[in-house]
């Protein structure tokens, strides 16, 4: 347990910035969830339009340092290769 009053607020604010991380967290999964989705239904309109939805926020999570800018990189290429595939 924090002894200071430096120490208290400093976990306060952790707790805050760690609710805040999970929620965006899951908001980007269910962003990118829902691009595999129209890919596996074979949409191509749905999945275009999903990639397009995702991309800020995959980029936005990366520039927050929420995900690695690399990772970040690596989802939305394997997501654009599987809907050229498509095609």
């Amino acid at each position: 347990m924090a002894n200071s009053a430096q120490a208290r607020k400093r976990a306060r604010q952790a707790e805050v910035h760690r609710q805040r991380n999970v929620a965006q967290r899951s908001t980007l999964r269910t962003f990118i969830k829902k691009v595999i989705k129209a890919i596996r239904a074979d949409d191509r309109e749905a999945a275009t339009q999903a990639y397009k939805d995702a991309v800020p926020r995959i980029d936005r999570a990366a520039r927050k340092g929420l995900i690695h800018a690399n990772k970040a990189a690596r989802h939305k290429s394997r997501l654009n290769a599987h809907i050229k595939a498509m095609a």
